[in-house]
């Protein structure tokens, strides 16, 4: 069943214009309210108990500390376990709904951390579900680390942390398969800094495009240089429109030792490096970086939005 709730809490709102914004919400996503609650400027009750009475009319009066919690008895096919511990006042009843119609437990607690913890509009987290974010995270991260996904979020600690694969750069309106260069990708990239910014993921800041420094006579170039304040240090792309080579990795690897010797403060972490490719073999990125690597990484992207189906069979093939 879905519930319409409605808040008035000061006397200039109506609950006639709340009903009005939720019903335009339904018709345009194929949803109907079957039942309402609302609450007005008299009520007296919580919105967690106000609800928690509506869903579980026979349920035992809560105790001060107890939370509310949303289960949905119906088929298998439909959600059957908890949905939300407790209502969160950074999470809005659109998010919710979204919310709701993700079956999968552990997928459907990670993005309500990071909602919260991010404070991602309804329209930003609409595109990280659609880009497959949970799975991607979790394609990078080994057993323990998807387990942390769904209980703590994604927790910013190490360089490997950062790290996704694929990055999903469908804002960037380039075709899959069509023909751009290198600049065309990283002009794109600037016009939608702020999507970017967002697929990146925690604590990223924008420093420079073409960074130039100059070695030895010779000038060199890094594309993009992003500042990661979680981890304080920063973070160099290079964007490869192509298959990865060796040389890319050699050169990801001249950058990084650049800014870690001659730009970064003492009191700031270790540079990372990040080469965006179109393809790449594991085993050549594995045979050249060193076994314990936490500085270079290199990984995919793709301009058009990933399946989600495929992802999950390989995060089901991987586990």
């Amino acid at each position: 069943m879905i519930y319409g709730y409605i808040r008035v809490s000061t006397d200039r709102q109506t609950v006639d214009n709340q009903r009005f914004e939720i019903e335009r919400f339904c018709l345009k996503n194929n949803l109907k309210i079957e039942q309402w609650i609302e609450e007005t400027i008299s009520g007296t009750k919580s919105p967690e108990s106000l609800i928690g009475e509506t869903l579980f009319p026979q349920s035992k009066p809560e105790s001060e500390n107890s939370q509310t919690v949303f289960t949905n008895s119906e088929p298998k096919s439909q959600i059957s376990e908890t949905l939300f511990r407790k209502f969160n006042p950074n999470i809005s009843w659109s998010h919710y709904i979204q919310l709701m119609r993700i079956k999968d437990k552990a997928e459907r607690r990670f993005y309500e951390l990071e909602i919260a913890a991010n404070g991602w509009s309804f329209r930003e987290f609409q595109r990280q579900y659609d880009t497959s974010l949970y799975e991607r995270l979790a394609l990078s991260r080994n057993k323990k680390k998807v387990r942390e996904l769904a209980e703590k979020g994604q927790i910013i600690e190490t360089p490997q942390d950062l790290f996704k694969d694929p990055y999903v750069l469908e804002f960037t309106g380039l075709p899959e398969k069509s023909e751009y260069t290198e600049t065309d990708l990283e002009q794109k990239i600037i016009d939608h800094l702020q999507k970017f910014l967002l697929e990146l993921g925690k604590g990223f800041a924008f420093i420079k495009r073409q960074a130039r420094f100059t070695f030895e006579e010779e000038s060199f170039f890094v594309d993009l240089v992003f500042y990661n304040r979680l981890l304080r240090c920063f973070v160099l792309l290079d964007l490869k429109i192509g298959k990865l080579r060796h040389q890319d990795i050699g050169q990801m690897q001249t950058y990084v030792n650049y800014y870690d010797r001659n730009v970064k403060l003492p009191e700031e972490n270790p540079t990372i490096g990040i080469v965006l490719c179109k393809d790449k073999k594991e085993a050549l990125v594995e045979m050249m970086l060193p076994e314990y690597n936490n500085q270079i990484f290199a990984s995919r992207y793709q301009t058009v939005l990933p399946s989600k189906e495929e992802l999950r069979q390989a995060l089901e093939f991987e586990n």
